[in-house]
C-alpha cells in the first residue's frame, strides 16, 4: 500500500527517485505519477510540494547547481596556489561534478529549464557562474583594464568548452579520442588563454595537483 503525505521526508524521497527516472529515461521520459510511485507514495502526495513534475525537475536542478557552486569554489581556492592553476582547477572540477552526479547534471544541463521561470533556480545557478568569473577576473587582473577581456566572456568561453568536453568524450555519446576528457580540456584552455594574451606563448601546459 503506497504511503500518503505523511512520509518521513516526501521532498527528498522524490528527488531521488527523480534522479533514478532521469537516469534510466531522462528528464522528460517519465510522468510525475512515476515519480510517486518510485517514491513510494500517492500522486496527490506530490502536489503537497510540486505544482508537476517541472517543478520536481527544478527542484533536483537546484540542488545539483548547490553541489556544483560548491564543488567549483573548493576548487577555486581564493585562487590559491595561482590564478592559473585554480582556473584550471575549476574546469577539472566541472568534469568531476558531470562524472559524479549525472542525474543532476542532465536536469541542470538538459531538461529545457527556463531559470527565470523558477527563481530559486535562478540564483544558485548564478552562484555557480560567479565562481568561473571570479576566477576569470582574478586571472586578468593583471592585465591593464584597456587590454583586459571581460571575466564574463572569457568564462563563458571555457564553461561552453567544459560542456562540449563532457557531451561529447564524458557522456558514452559515442565520440572516441585517445586522450582522457581532462587533457582535452586542459590543452583547449592552455591554447584559448595564450590567445586572448592572458599566459605567455611559452607558459608551460597545466599541471595537474
Amino acid at each position: 500500500m503506497k504511503r500518503g503525505y505523511h512520509h518521513g521526508n516526501l521532498r527528498e524521497a522524490l528527488v531521488e527517485a527523480t534522479l533514478g527516472l532521469i537516469a534510466e529515461k531522462g528528464p522528460t521520459g517519465f510522468t510525475l505519477s512515476e515519480a510517486a510511485k518510485a517514491a513510494d507514495v500517492t500522486p496527490a502526495a506530490v502536489y503537497r510540494h510540486f505544482a508537476g513534475r517541472e517543478d520536481l525537475i527544478a527542484e533536483v536542478a537546484r540542488q545539483g547547481f548547490l553541489i556544483f557552486a560548491d564543488l567549483m569554489d573548493y576548487a577555486f581556492d581564493d585562487g590559491r596556489p595561482s590564478a592559473l592553476a585554480a582556473f584550471e582547477a575549476t574546469g577539472r572540477a566541472y568534469l568531476a561534478f558531470a562524472r559524479k552526479y549525472p542525474g543532476h547534471y542532465i536536469a541542470m544541463f538538459e531538461s529545457g529549464l527556463a531559470p527565470a521561470n523558477h527563481p530559486e533556480l535562478a540564483q544558485v545557478s548564478a552562484k555557480a557562474r560567479g565562481v568561473l568569473e571570479k576566477a576569470a577576473a582574478r586571472l586578468s587582473e593583471h592585465l591593464p583594464a584597456d587590454r583586459r577581456p571581460p571575466a564574463t566572456m572569457f568564462s563563458s568561453h571555457i564553461w561552453a568548452m567544459s560542456h562540449g568536453v563532457v557531451e561529447l568524450y564524458l557522456r558514452g555519446n559515442g565520440a572516441q579520442s585517445p586522450f582522457a576528457p581532462e587533457d582535452l580540456l586542459e590543452a583547449g584552455i592552455g591554447i584559448y588563454l595564450r590567445g586572448l594574451g592572458l599566459i605567455p606563448p611559452d607558459t608551460a601546459g597545466p599541471a595537474r595537483k
